[in-house]
């Protein structure tokens, strides 16, 4: 038996924050090396943070990531520690990770395939690494080897696949096994989307065995940058079998997985053939003693539920709107609560957050870490969302008491400060103005879009003022569904610094909110009082009464909008083509019926991109994002999908 105690640390970085930084690098090895550990993984770019975009591209963030490399190396007594950090080359840019042993730079290994899908945009910065080419290069004095390595420190021999190297089919880890590699580390970025976790798992495990080594995988945790969120998601396998999961999740800024394994070779191992050989780097560094090898790891419980979708929902925007209001200062949250499903979502969203992390840290350290937001440390048990979120009810002629109490019911449940404004004499202000200015009165049947939508807008100035006052910061609470189809007001329900359920669709709002009031997530419970919103057939309550409004008569049934969105936007399927797919899936519906519902789809798609655009940030949580700053990009002006249409009204007769 050849023991070693190996470790992957998650750690939650901020671009350009060098001192957070350096702190949670040199955290996460201090841990390791009070834990016993020989070998230590961090994640990608950890060093500048992944998410500094194109800040890459100025000078000083590569010299000011080799200053902290330089100050960081000392640290690293008694350890091997895989360092991320961007590195230039004779005048490209790469994406690199530093292996150091002892307090000694070993070598650099630069990416070879770069992320440049969805979310991920690499190659705008990063020059891609050619596989088997190496070379020697000067670094904080000492001249180190650079490129495709395979470092030999005391007799274990370590690779690298870095992040996306691992998920093309060229992988280099198929050479790194062919020249003997004892030990693979892939030091990631990789974002949360719902049930990515099962997709890593088989990745590391199948790659353990596929190449007979131990691989270990690193990743960032929390809301790194803005949008992307990261699990924190650490995975260690040997010969085939996972024997560490760390937790994901974690509202603290260094979580620690380690595993004591065996690098006696007795598994199959891909020999990479024709595969270009890495150089090899060799240190005497001999490994920390090691104990026995470490039993498969047992998950949280949550993992396991039947709502794991849920669950991970809970728990990703919590731990987003967490890190998005501690780094970025703000003082509190404001959510302009209407009684209805989405703005209920969010609310509850913030509670949670407060519950989750205070179970988490402790009342202690959590009022610390909120230090910003007036009278949150000192708060009692049971005050302290009171003290972080503010909710506004703000009604028109047309709000009803049944969303006023909803939205007073829901806001008690989750232990928000409540304000109640009546903004109809604001609305009748502007529209009045507007009347003398035209010389005409404006009417339903001539005006009802607009007369919609300065009802959402006149509600937007309070709810700033009220986030002013405190330096809170205003959420929005637009779904997916309606900014596909643009069913939100610009500067009205869109207003905001913040969306967080932006990259959710409406189904599964509703869907959350009545497992919320029933069940909820585990630990926290259900919440009773959505009830009250549950009941209701979602509505803008823009139009009279009489009107019956709903916003599926506004639009179509909210699963036939999400199967039209899936297929056209997720699996880029033309409107003739979805007609086939989605026709079986809705029989209760005429052919005219989808016709007309697929045109209204496409039409309001084109000619709401400009909303889009204008959304406030808002969440990554999954692969069928609308984000035209991460995700999927769309002309503002184009031709509506003309042709398209015309096809399929042809095809349908």
């Amino acid at each position: 038996m050849r023991l070693v105690k190996v470790a992957a640390a998650a750690l939650n970085q901020t671009p350009l924050a060098w001192a957070d930084n350096e702190r949670n690098v040199v955290t996460a090895m201090a841990r390791a090396r009070d834990e016993g550990v020989g070998v230590l993984c961090l994640p990608e770019l950890c060093i500048s943070g992944y998410g500094c975009e194109d800040a890459f591209l100025a000078p000083f963030v590569r010299e000011t990531a080799l200053a902290v490399l330089g100050a960081i190396l000392p640290a690293t007594r008694g350890l091997v520690v895989s360092l991320g950090l961007p590195f230039a080359h004779d005048g490209a840019l790469y994406n690199a990770c530093a292996l150091a042993a002892d307090g000694r730079l070993l070598g650099l290994v630069p990416k070879g395939a770069l992320a440049n899908d969805g979310i991920h945009y690499e190659p705008r910065w990063f020059r891609p690494w050619p596989a088997g080419a190496a070379t020697r290069v000067s670094v904080l004095g000492t001249e180190v080897a650079f490129g495709d390595l395979l470092f030999d420190v005391g007799g274990v021999a370590i690779g690298f696949e870095i992040c996306e190297d691992a998920w093309v089919a060229a992988r280099r880890g198929a050479a790194l096994a062919g020249a003997g590699a004892d030990l693979i580390l892939n030091p990631s970025a990789s974002h949360f989307a719902f049930g990515k976790r099962a997709v890593r798992e088989r990745l590391v495990a199948e790659s353990s065995r596929d190449f007979g080594v131990t691989y270990v995988y690193s990743n960032l945790l929390g809301n790194e940058a803005g949008r992307a969120v990261y699990d924190g998601d650490t995975l260690i396998a040997s010969k085939g079998v996972l024997v560490e999961r760390g937790r994901r999740f974690s509202f603290a800024d260094v979580e620690l997985a380690t595993a004591v394994v065996d690098l006696a070779r007795g598994g199959p191992s891909a020999r990479g053939v024709g595969a270009e050989r890495p150089t090899r780097v060799s240190s005497a560094f001999v490994m920390p003693a090691a104990g026995d090898p470490s039993p498969a790891t047992r998950t949280a419980p949550w993992e396991s539920s039947t709502r794991l979708k849920e669950e991970e929902l809970t728990r990703a925007l919590g731990l987003a709107l967490f890190d998005y209001l501690r780094k970025s200062r703000a003082r509190g949250f404001v959510v302009s609560l209407s009684g209805g499903a989405d703005s209920a979502l969010v609310a509850c969203l913030c509670s949670q957050m407060v519950r989750l992390a205070e179970g988490d840290l402790g009342a202690e350290a959590l009022g610390a870490r909120l230090s910003q937001v007036p009278g949150f440390a000192a708060a009692p048990a049971g005050e302290r969302v009171k003290a972080l979120l503010s909710t506004v009810y703000q009604a028109t002629a047309h709000s009803s008491e049944t969303t006023r109490t909803a939205a007073r019911l829901v806001a008690a449940a989750v232990g928000a400060r409540h304000l109640e404004l009546d903004v109809e004499e604001l609305v009748q202000g502007y529209v009045s103005r507007v009347e003398a200015a035209l010389g005409r009165e404006l009417s339903w049947a001539a005006d009802d879009i607009s007369l919609q939508n300065v009802q959402a807008r006149a509600r937007a100035p309070s709810a700033w003022l009220i986030a002013n006052l405190s330096g809170a910061l205003l959420l929005s609470t637009s779904n997916r569904s309606e900014a596909a189809v643009g069913y939100a007001t610009m500067d009205g329900d869109t207003a905001g610094g913040l969306s967080p359920i932006a990259g959710v669709d409406k189904n599964f709002v509703r869907s959350y909110l009545r497992w919320l009031e029933t069940e909820g997530p585990s630990g926290l419970g259900p919440i009773p009082a959505l009830s009250a919103v549950n009941a209701q057939a979602p509505t803008a309550e823009l139009r009279p009464a009489s009107a019956a409004q709903t916003d599926e008569k506004d639009l179509m049934p909210y699963d036939l909008l999400d199967a039209i969105e899936r297929a056209a936007i997720r699996d880029k399927r033309s409107p003739k083509e979805i007609l086939a797919l989605v026709a079986p899936e809705f029989p209760a519906l005429s052919s005219a019926e989808l016709l007309g519902y697929l045109e209204r789809f496409f039409r309001l798609f084109a000619r709401n991109q400009w909303k889009r655009e204008r959304y406030a940030p808002s969440f990554h949580v999954d692969d069928e994002s609308l984000d035209p700053k991460t995700w999927y990009r769309f002309p503002i002006l184009s031709g509506g999908f003309e042709r398209e249409l015309a096809e399929l009204r042809a095809s349908a007769g």
